[in-house]
């Protein structure tokens, strides 16, 4: 058999590299940007997992539970079930791999994080995405020694190679740097990351995740899901190009939002949810944020030296560095920015998508968050999912008779690219239709304006594919006419026990079938 084509080398990526490459199954990473430059290492407060390091007595279920109720119900129990419990192996084996998680007297120290009632969240400080991809490279590198691991840097998919049976084959992928293209044949998993390109400068993301992976095979008939689950982290500043994100480490530590009223400060999350305050899930405080229709602000002074020491310095500096207050002794303003896509490719418990022999894990899939991801769960995610994967390609195919001196194939193949005025076109539309509060009006507003976009400018066919994309991201949010979640409809304000199900999509040419399972 030929190697497996991973696209990707994010936290999902690496995971799946090398779990395949610990079985002997060899893999070629592929991907546009090393994985130093991957969004993974952009994720800041921490890894979710059952330790029962702080004496507060968790429990698998409570995880289980919280991140069921977080999702409002939407989550796949069978995959969270999983995910949970596979979470305390994954980041002891973490640990063995060297993380720098914050320690005291030998124990792995974990914080609080929103929609958690325990301190389940395990950390290195406010860069933990940083610290576990630095500890995957590592990793990966041996198996990349031993010619399990094949790396393609500066390789973009192009689309998918499939049979007549519509069953997944292999990969063309493009040199970025020679303009070359390969065919890459084998099982193929894809680990592209979240859909942050169709929404330039309106995320905590990089554009880099441009969403052209996700655009091109669903113009090849993979079914996706959920898509208009886009999360709104609470907690942002803006910067050039994108949203900058303060963690929300900073409000586990004892952070505090409020707003100006009548000359004082008034701690509106504290008032409506006593019970947890300003850790309650990030879909209910963005939301919250936007119905104060004040400046709302995050106030980080009553921390203490230990705390900005210990656990917050990095946090402290970045926004020392792009905002010129010190959050150790001002309020800093905020307001919501997109930060993840709970939807995506439609994936099944082990992480197949709907066309044979492809799977999705990490960001790019709909797997484990339901209606609203809790912090600390995307990390776990990913590497769960890899790992996922991984067992069950080697469960389905064996570990035998794989090639590592597969050469690949030069092709000749038609490139494209997208338009960047054009991309900007799509965002517009996008942000205005899927804001973090909706209604039915600007929904259909941007529906319009992205088909007037088809048929009126000159585009490409990535521009035609990421337009197709965003049909199918307002059809969804036009579909589900309750607000659950992420998805807050002002018209349908009530949570409705009728759309408790998930919301799926296909493509075929210009037709788009949206409806429920």
């Amino acid at each position: 058999m030929n190697p497996v084509q991973i696209i990707g080398a994010g936290l999902a990526g690496l995971s799946a590299a090398i779990h395949l490459a610990q079985e002997g199954i060899p893999c070629h990473l592929i991907s546009p940007q090393p994985s130093e430059r991957a969004q993974s290492v952009l994720a800041e407060g921490g890894i979710n997992a059952v330790l029962n390091t702080m004496g507060e007595a968790d429990e698998i279920q409570n995880h289980f539970e919280d991140t069921i109720r977080g999702g409002c119900y939407l989550a796949d129990e069978k995959a969270v079930l999983g995910l949970v419990k596979e979470a305390p192996q994954i980041v002891r084996w973490l640990r063995n791999l060297l993380v720098p998680f914050n320690l005291e007297g030998g124990e792995i120290v974990q914080r609080n994080f929103g929609g958690q009632k325990k301190k389940r969240t395990a950390y290195a400080k406010s860069s933990t995405g940083k610290v576990l991809m630095t500890a995957l490279i590592d990793e990966a590198r041996k198996y990349e020694a031993a010619g399990l691991i094949t790396r393609y840097s500066h390789h973009e998919l192009t689309e998918l190679i499939l049979s007549e049976r519509q069953e997944c084959e292999g990969v063309i992928i493009r040199d970025r740097y020679r303009n070359e293209y390969l065919a890459m044949r084998g099982i193929v998993v894809l680990a592209s990351g979240g859909m942050n390109g169709l929404f330039p400068y309106r995320t905590t993301g990089t554009t880099t995740n441009s969403a052209n992976v996700t655009a091109k095979v669903f113009e090849q008939g993979m079914k996706l899901a959920n898509l208009e689950m886009i999360q709104y982290h609470p907690t942002t500043i803006g910067i050039s190009g994108k949203r900058c994100l303060i963690s929300e480490a900073a409000r586990g530590e004892g952070g505090r939002l409020f707003v100006m009223e009548s000359g004082k400060p008034r701690y509106f999350m504290e008032e409506k949810y006593p019970e947890l305050k300003n850790l309650m899930p990030r879909d209910v405080i963005s939301k919250e944020m936007v119905m104060t229709k004040k400046q709302v602000y995050l106030d980080m002074t009553g921390l203490t030296d230990a705390v900005w020491r210990d656990r917050l310095s990095d946090l402290r500096q970045e926004i020392m560095q792009y905002l010129l207050l010190d959050p150790k002794k001002d309020p800093i303003p905020v307001e919501p920015g997109i930060h993840y896509f709970m939807g995506g490719i439609w994936v099944d418990e082990n992480h197949r998508t709907s066309i044979g022999d492809a799977y999705a894990i990490g960001e790019c899939c709909m797997q484990y968050h339901g209606a609203n991801r809790l912090g600390g769960n995307s990390m776990l995610g990913a590497i769960y999912g890899g790992k996922k994967a991984a067992q069950d390609i080697v469960q389905r195919y064996g570990k035998e008779n794989y090639h590592t001196d597969t050469a690949p194939e030069r092709v000749r193949a038609k490139g494209s690219v997208e338009t960047p005025r054009i991309s900007e076109k799509i965002g517009s539309c996008l942000y205005r239709g899927m804001g973090i509060v909706r209604t039915e009006d600007e929904i259909q507003k941007s529906l319009r304006e992205l088909e007037e976009l088809l048929n009126s400018e000159r585009v490409s066919e990535t521009d035609e594919n990421r337009i197709y994309l965003g049909i199918a991201l307002l059809r969804l949010a036009s579909l589900r006419k309750e607000s659950r979640g992420a998805h807050v409809r002002a018209d349908y304000p009530k949570t409705l026990e009728e759309y408790k199900k998930m919301t799926v999509v296909t493509r075929k040419g210009c037709d788009i079938n949206a409806g429920f399972i």
